[in-house]
């Protein structure tokens, strides 16, 4: 089986997989990276967090067949649900998860990213993101992302919000969604060590300044109606306030 971990762009993606992937460890199933390797599967899956990119049929059909021979094994994507990932979804060789976070401080957080790495003189995908309009169509394009795997079947759905909010609970369902015995000292120790705040600076818990509501004191009120109105509805149903 494959537990595939989604997620908006800066939205706790990498710290929600790398939790995941440490949980399903506990189980002797196989590191990722490992796959990869033995697999040859460096074309399809990147060397930092597995990332699958699209879910295409070619890409799934790789990554399947490790999972065909009995491996388990953890990969992520930022990508849009597809027929195939559905496919292997009912067919019970996919376990999806995916989480979200307020797009408004997601693009801010993408935009910050972005600009950052250019000053250091290592540009990454978010460098081009040199404005607000370009930053807001890029996060645009997740915000559809959301909406289409909020109408999949058997997705576990997570807010960024409320695991650091509530982690006892939001982890809780996460393990029971994994199907793993959330008794053992294992997981535990897990769910402990990917604690909010307890991991605070060390790359892959946390990105930089991931903190709620941030993008209030970031953008002018004319930025702020702008959001209102391009995210308006979408908000509501992520149960944000406008």
């Amino acid at each position: 089986m494959i537990v595939l971990s989604v997620g908006m762009p800066r939205a706790g993606s990498g710290w929600h997989y790398n939790l995941i992937h440490d949980l399903m460890k506990t189980t002797g199933c196989a590191d990722a990276r490992d796959i990869r390797e033995g697999y040859r599967l460096q074309g399809i899956l990147t060397e930092v967090n597995c990332n699958i990119g699209v879910l295409s049929l070619r890409r799934l059909g790789m990554v399947t067949i490790p999972a065909l021979m009995g491996k388990t094994f953890v990969i992520k994507a930022h990508s849009a649900p597809t027929t195939w990932s559905r496919l292997l979804s009912t067919m019970g060789l996919l376990r999806i998860t995916y989480i979200y976070r307020d797009p408004r401080d997601a693009m801010l957080s993408a935009f910050e990213y972005g600009q950052r790495a250019l000053t250091k003189g290592r540009p990454n995908a978010f460098s081009h993101l040199s404005d607000f309009e370009k930053t807001l169509a890029f996060i645009e394009d997740y915000v559809r992302i959301w909406e289409k795997w909020q109408a999949e079947k058997d997705v576990l759905v997570a807010r960024y919000e409320d695991l650091l909010q509530a982690y006892e609970t939001e982890s809780a369902h996460l393990v029971e969604f994994l199907k793993l015995d959330g008794s053992r000292p294992e997981v535990q120790e897990v769910i402990d060590n990917y604690r909010p705040g307890k991991g605070e600076g060390q790359q892959g818990l946390h990105f930089h300044k991931g903190k709620i509501g941030r993008f209030r004191a970031s953008y002018t009120e004319e930025q702020q109606t702008i959001l209102a109105e391009r995210f308006g509805s979408y908000l509501k149903q992520m149960e944000y306030d406008v």
